[in-house]
């Protein structure tokens, strides 16, 4: 069992029979009265944000969320097919549940998936992810100090700001967090 304490970011815990993963943590220390934990948590079932309380006495179960490593094969507009690698069992989840991860899939890519009570609940992004870069405007001579950002338009449709020495065809590496520019590949 957790304590409210034990609730961190990104920690994984039941509550009324579904899974949620903790977003926010802040902790407010009262007098004698111990501690007040405040949390923003996500339904990994529904992806339904909302803000819960936890006294010192609470408690919560932690949830039974398994990974597996499986392999990103297509999307026909509305559903995302993945493959277990081991098995060639085949998934499939609806564009509802990837949300945002689509921009960061690459077909052949393996990524892992999380499952609740044997269904797939989540999908796990790598911290980073190396994409190619199929369209960035030129840059202007003279006008490449090392602060200015332009648009560039990545192989999986997405758009982000990179540095001006980004040219066409090069491979970077993005920040699947927050979308940001990391590196580009050597």
């Amino acid at each position: 069992m957790y304590q409210p304490t034990d609730l961190k970011k990104g920690v994984v815990f039941q509550l009324e029979g579904q899974p949620y993963k903790v977003i926010e943590y802040n902790q407010k220390v009262v007098g004698r009265g111990g501690s007040i934990v405040n949390v923003k948590i996500k339904n990994l079932i529904t992806g339904a944000l909302l803000p819960k309380t936890f006294k010192g006495q609470d408690k919560v179960e932690p949830a039974e969320v398994t990974r597996k490593k499986v392999q990103y094969l297509y999307n026909d507009g509305e559903d995302f097919y993945f493959m277990d690698p081991e098995n060639f069992e085949q998934f499939q989840l609806s564009k509802d549940i990837i949300d945002d991860a689509s921009g960061y899939l690459k077909e052949g890519e393996e990524i892992d998936l999380q499952f609740f009570d044997n269904k797939v609940i989540n999908i796990e992004l790598p911290k980073n992810v190396w994409l190619k870069v199929v369209y960035t405007e030129n840059v202007v001579k003279g006008d490449t100090t090392s602060s200015v950002l332009k648009d560039a338009e990545l192989e999986t449709g997405i758009a982000i700001k990179v540095p001006a020495f980004i040219k066409e065809n090069d491979v970077i590496s993005v920040d699947t967090e927050n979308g940001n520019y990391r590196e580009r590949q050597k």
